[in-house]
């Protein structure tokens, strides 16, 4: 792991710098920028006492490899992902405390490093514990992800494992239940109790769940469309699994479900 990593965007860098201050050791923001957007960031960083610079638009471009850094980057000291032990180890916390439901988003191979920004959003939104992602043929976290997870990176930890499948039968072991998202799945999200400890498993952009992934899953589901698209952005889909386990965790009426 790097020294430090690089984390752009206006609403990742004042995010970081609301929740872990620690890990932040310079801000560099666009010469000129004084709007009001610029002057919290530069007020949370001199509270914190962080070292400000101002730079010119080709110095950002150049550390940010030209995305789209919106005039603000911060050199961070990386957030330590979580082991498999790690989440084991929480997972055994969490099911033994009152609540005693974990939720856990696992992802089969995602690519794009927006829809992982995007899940990791979604996820921290939806009081994900984790979010378990493959080591090799996946995006990994990167500074394109935690800009479009806008502060999620720095708070749902990522869980990367060398073997998904073998990971997800741990997980099983715990006394999770591992439920996959599939468009052909023989019952309907909202058919199906979400509100224990649960694994929600999303396929790769395109060729969804791999079989061995399948073959670990105790229940596939589908989630409800009426139009003629066949199949949804992995991103959109895991947002709506989500919500859809937030809904019955929260006891808000819907369609009776039935136990796993």
């Amino acid at each position: 792991m790097s020294d430090t990593e690089i984390i752009h965007g206006l609403h990742a860098v004042q995010a970081l710098l609301t929740r872990d201050t620690t890990r932040v050791l310079k801000v560099q923001l666009l010469r000129g920028r004084e709007d009001e957007r610029a002057a919290a960031v530069i007020a949370a960083a001199m509270r914190a006492q962080i070292p400000i610079e101002r730079v010119d638009a080709q110095r950002l471009d150049k550390l940010t490899s030209g995305a789209v850094h919106q005039g603000v980057i911060a050199e961070v000291r990386p957030l330590a992902p979580w082991t498999e032990d790690a989440l084991i180890a929480a997972l055994g916390a969490a099911i033994g405390a009152a609540s005693g439901a974990p939720l856990v988003l696992a992802l089969d191979g995602v690519q794009d490093p927006h829809n992982l920004g995007a899940c990791l959003r979604t996820a921290d939104a939806c009081g994900a514990l984790a979010v378990v992602i493959p080591k090799d043929r996946a995006v990994q976290l990167n500074a394109t992800v935690r800009k479009v997870a806008a502060g999620a990176a720095e708070t749902t930890p990522i869980v990367t494992v060398t073997n998904l499948a073998r990971c997800l039968r741990d997980l099983k072991e715990l006394g999770l239940w591992v439920v996959g998202a599939d468009a052909a799945g023989p019952a309907r999200a909202d058919e199906v109790d979400l509100q224990g400890p649960i694994v929600l498993v999303m396929g790769a952009e395109g060729s969804g769940l791999r079989h061995n992934t399948r073959q670990h899953c105790d229940f596939l589901v589908r989630l409800p469309s009426l139009g003629a698209v066949e199949s949804l952005n992995v991103s959109v889909a895991a947002g709506m699994l989500l919500y859809e386990a937030t809904r019955q965790r929260a006891g808000v009426a819907g369609p009776r479900a039935v136990s796993l």
